[in-house]
């Protein structure tokens, strides 16, 4: 079944946005920190869904240059899948722009994939199994 799994927000300061949604009761479920992507992840815990909250750890990672470009806000939407390699053939097979030729592997152990916003109507979408 596809779902939403969970909305990528760009932050300058996780400690300072997670705040704001602890005041609504909303439980921050994991923090970590992923090398590659340099950033420091928070996910909050929404039920069937989550919202993840982006910081910057290095000046020239991916969501330092959107902040730097757009500022704090919506980044991605990630859609769970349940099969994520064939989703990905599907995707190549019709020409759909991805962000990477590979799946990586990313914050709580999940394996994920970028398709490009020319792909997909203008979103960022992240497909995560």
């Amino acid at each position: 079944m596809h779902t939403i799994d969970h909305l990528g927000i760009a932050v300058k300061s996780v400690a300072q946005a997670r705040k704001f949604y602890e005041q609504l009761g909303i439980e921050v479920c994991g923090e970590e920190e992923v090398p590659h992507e340099k950033v420091k992840v928070a996910m909050l815990d929404l039920g069937e869904s989550r919202i993840e909250l982006l910081e910057p750890t290095s000046a020239d990672s991916v969501i330092a240059k959107f902040l730097e470009k757009r500022g704090e806000g919506l980044h991605h939407v990630a859609l769970h899948v349940p099969d994520l390699k064939q989703a990905v053939a599907t995707l190549k097979a019709n020409g759909a722009r991805l962000i990477s030729d590979e799946i990586k592997v990313g914050a709580g152990g999940h394996h994920y994939i970028f398709v490009h916003p020319s792909s997909t109507g203008g979103v960022l979408l992240e497909l995560v199994q």
